[in-house]
């Protein structure tokens, strides 16, 4: 919520900023308009405040056609990116509010003067002064309004987006908790690969696993041994708790061993009567193992 409340904040600042621009922008050519006016004796009796009026109705029909902007704005607001065929229609768009606007402002000129409502005039004299006056700054306007709104609304995009992928981690990682709370990250199978196949070997059908250069064998419960390309410390993160390192060359299932013989060098006897060396360092390990 905190980051729409910022977003709504920030187009609240934009509109300000833009209907102070448009008042500086309104004062400018009324100051302008009046020195013209007085320099060049076009018309007597012409006051500041009475050419700002007239002006302040001409950028008023502006900004309501800019509505017009707004709403295809928000429109493609789901577009991650502009196509060239949406460029072209924006600026379609651009010119039409531009004419329009320019047609509107001609037939208000009309109504607030004493001028005889006359097509002739209207579209000989009226239209094109106001197309040289307003349409080069109505069409600089609405480029930037057009811009300003794609900023806006694709910031809005951004911020949903990132809120979504928050909840979805929010909620996987529930899920994740939910379910490590019942099951741990180790391995039940190992997948070897031998020649172009896949043997899948049950955990529980590994007696032992010795290391061998940089592969590994994999010895079973029937006594077949398979060559696994990988190490016995990646091997033994991913076995569960009955794998225990009892050599540096050695990982054991404890569920196969029988007895520890403490023989010199001292050794585990597993079911199948195979003696599996155990180093002196992991000696007080597999002690503790089998006095739990």
């Amino acid at each position: 919520m905190g980051r729409f409340k910022d977003s709504f904040i920030n187009l609240k600042r934009t509109i300000v900023i833009i209907l102070i621009v448009l008042c500086v922008a309104i004062t400018f050519e009324s100051f302008q308009q009046v020195y013209y006016i007085n320099r060049y004796q076009l018309a007597e009796d012409v006051t500041f405040f009475g050419v700002v009026k007239y002006q302040a109705l001409r950028w008023l029909v502006w900004l309501m056609l800019s509505y017009v902007l707004y709403r295809y704005a928000k429109s493609n607001a789901s577009k991650a990116n502009l196509s060239t065929l949406d460029i072209l229609k924006y600026i379609l768009l651009i010119a039409s509010l531009v004419l329009l606007g320019i047609i509107i402002i001609s037939i208000l000129q009309f109504l607030v003067s004493d001028t005889t409502f006359n097509l002739n005039l209207l579209f000989g004299v009226f239209i094109p002064f106001f197309t040289f006056q307003k349409a080069p700054i109505y069409t600089l306007g609405y480029i930037a309004v057009a811009i300003i709104l794609n900023l806006h609304f694709a910031n809005i995009k951004l911020q949903i987006d990132v809120l979504e992928l928050a909840e979805l981690k929010k909620t996987n990682q529930n899920l994740y908790n939910k379910f490590s709370a019942t099951n741990d990250d180790k391995t039940n199978i190992l997948n070897i690969k031998i020649g172009n196949n896949h043997k899948i070997i049950l955990v529980n059908d590994i007696s032992w696993i010795e290391a061998d250069d940089y592969c590994v064998k994999v010895h079973t419960a029937n006594l077949k041994v398979y060559t696994m390309r990988s190490s016995l410390k990646s091997l033994e993160e991913k076995l569960n708790g009955n794998f225990l390192r009892v050599h540096r060359k050695a990982i054991v299932n404890m569920n196969v061993a029988k007895e520890l013989k403490l023989s010199q060098p001292p050794c585990l006897i597993l079911k199948n009567n195979e003696e599996i060396p155990v180093s002196k360092s992991n000696l007080k390990v597999v002690k503790d193992f089998i006095s739990k």
